[in-house]
């Protein structure tokens, strides 16, 4: 009898300890993003590259736009690099082992100052594979530089960058496949995903007080090039840039390099998609008058950052400097 009052009570303050839990730290609505601490140099400044639409075992200039990137890393003495998706062509990876993963991007950008962290996100054409195959911790294993998940955040004490999954906005993906198949597993439904990633994005934003915000994103919200906006994004997320005080939004998916300002905000929108294939030719006539650089070649893009200003600069495929821009840093008032 003394055992079973003992264990009721036991039961009972498991109960009451459980419910405090609950009551104290309640489960949240929505997952946040995961964080990544990314140390800056002792100057207190940043620096990095940027590039796109790469993955193609070398061929199409990508291994001659990586060696200028090595060039341009080395004077730069970066601390990372940013991949903007599309990262394996034509359709992505087939497993966590699949050859592709080093013969694209290990045995391509070998120089001594890419072996830096690079962070990356899924292009349309990495779910048209395996996509939870290049967000496997085995590929760390493989190449430790490789880091690559749906969305996250990297922060530092000058920069916080935001990387969001911009391919499940496009909503022709689900509708309009043309043939292809997308690897849609864990993302059960398209609206749900959505509404919470841009909950997630957004009370980030507001509550990053890091001098530079920067969202890194596959779709453009402004293209003159092959697939020129990105509606979707331009309708959900391109409010809360401008609500939040983002200083970039960076993109690939447009094999081209690319600056245009906003029409409402000091929002830059720089693509850096020209890692391999490029040359399309065309251009279309909506946002001309925001452009202030385009290029139809492959090539890549740098930044730099201080306390006071950013340098931003792109390159071609012989690393000759194509556009620059700085940007003074004005800070935004918190009111």
């Amino acid at each position: 009898m003394e055992g079973l009052c003992s264990s009721k009570k036991m039961t009972l303050r498991l109960f009451l300890v459980l419910l405090l839990t609950f009551v104290c730290f309640p489960p949240a609505s929505y997952a946040e993003l995961q964080r990544f601490e990314q140390p800056i140099k002792g100057d207190g400044s940043v620096s990095f590259l940027v590039i796109g639409d790469w993955g193609r075992r070398g061929e199409y200039n990508q291994s001659e736009v990586a060696i200028q990137m090595g060039k341009v890393g080395e004077k730069l003495d970066i601390d990372f690099v940013v991949s903007t998706g599309d990262n394996f062509y034509d359709n992505g990876l087939t497993s966590d082992l699949d050859p592709a993963f080093e013969e694209s991007f290990s045995k391509i950008y070998t120089a001594k100052s890419l072996q830096k962290q690079w962070y990356s996100v899924l292009g349309n054409h990495d779910y048209r594979g395996n996509a939870e195959a290049q967000l496997s911790p085995i590929l760390r294993k493989i190449d430790s530089r490789w880091l690559c998940l749906r969305s996250f955040i990297v922060n530092s004490e000058l920069v916080d960058m935001f990387f969001v999954d911009t391919t499940p906005f496009v909503r022709s993906y689900f509708t309009e496949s043309e043939g292809h198949s997308y690897d849609w597993r864990g993302i059960k439904s398209r609206k749900t995903y959505i509404t919470s990633l841009l909950k997630d994005v957004e009370s980030a934003l507001r509550e990053s007080a890091a001098t530079w915000k920067i969202v890194v994103g596959h779709h453009a919200i402004r293209s003159i090039s092959h697939h020129g906006d990105t509606n979707e994004l331009v309708k959900l997320l391109l409010p809360i840039l401008r609500e939040n005080n983002v200083d970039f939004y960076t993109n690939g998916h447009d094999h081209c390099l690319e600056h245009i300002e906003d029409s409402e905000s000091e929002v830059q929108f720089l693509t850096s998609g020209a890692g391999s294939k490029a040359w399309r030719g065309e251009t279309r006539k909506t946002n001309q008058a925001r452009v202030r650089f385009f290029y139809d070649g492959q090539g890549f893009m740098s930044v730099q950052l201080t306390s006071d200003y950013g340098r931003i600069v792109f390159y071609d495929v012989l690393g000759e400097i194509l556009h620059e821009l700085r940007l003074p840093k004005r800070l935004h008032s918190s009111a």
